[in-house]
């Protein structure tokens, strides 16, 4: 793994995101992720990566704001994201049967041709409800992955897990679709309940030393993005997790 790079949704309760950015380039970390709360103002959010010496090769965008093809197309090219994302759907969205699922790889399947004709790699990034197999018995990452054949896969390993599925096997079955990854790690159970049960990378269960070689191995993963959806401390977590990251043989 070359470098890790810092999802700032971990930080979205950090009260200056100046401030933030700095802490970051002083850590060590020289890449961010972002998401879409961020891009109201892209050149201003482009200045504030550039003054603390940070790029943001990847990027989250709501579904809704990717069908702005336009104005997404204008903010990735801004800020000079390579890499887009599309990261979650609210559960009105989401169906026990295949058709909503359908209806969302077509779509995706849609935008994807948009934004690669454009330059941008394009695709989707799981959460653990893609795992939860439809009445079809198909799962929706394996419906999302298969009706859009083009897109790529931005694999958040610790929601895999959580999906209680193997992300070894999703990355032997579909490692050539898997640009970037999630790195994100799990607290032991029962512990860390304020945090929703994640873990700073390196100190949980997933067993990040071992497991990042596979994803090396076996994935096309350019980016490794740390994440923690609910940190009490988005310093300790960034501090922590690079620490981790740079014993990682």
């Amino acid at each position: 793994m070359t470098q890790l790079s810092f999802q700032l949704y971990s930080a979205r309760n950090y009260p200056s995101l100046p401030e933030f950015l700095s802490k970051l380039s002083s850590l060590g970390y020289t890449q961010v992720e972002g998401y879409g709360g961020l891009y109201e103002d892209p050149a201003s959010f482009a200045a504030h990566l550039k003054n603390n010496g940070l790029s943001m090769p990847t990027g989250h965008f709501g579904l809704d704001q990717l069908k702005d093809t336009a104005i997404a197309l204008k903010t990735a090219e801004i800020i000079g994201v390579k890499r887009i994302y599309c990261p979650f759907i609210m559960p009105d969205q989401r169906s026990e049967d295949e058709s909503k699922w359908l209806e969302l790889a077509e779509t995706l399947a849609e935008l994807g041709e948009v934004y690669t004709k454009a330059g941008y790699g394009f695709g989707w990034h799981n959460h653990d409800f893609e795992f939860h197999p439809t009445t079809s018995g198909r799962t929706p990452m394996e419906i999302i992955l298969e009706t859009a054949p083009n897109i790529e896969w931005e694999c958040d390993v610790a929601w895999v897990i959580r999906g209680k599925t193997d992300p070894v096997a999703w990355f032997d079955k579909y490692g050539d679709r898997i640009t970037a990854v999630h790195v994100k790690d799990i607290a032991p159970a029962g512990e860390k309940t304020d945090e929703d049960g994640w873990a700073d990378v390196g100190t949980g269960v997933v067993g990040w030393e071992e497991l990042i070689k596979k994803v090396e191995a076996k994935t096309k993963a350019q980016y490794f993005v740390a994440e923690h959806d609910k940190p009490s401390d988005p310093v300790r977590f960034a501090t922590q997790s690079i620490a981790n990251a740079k014993n990682w043989k």
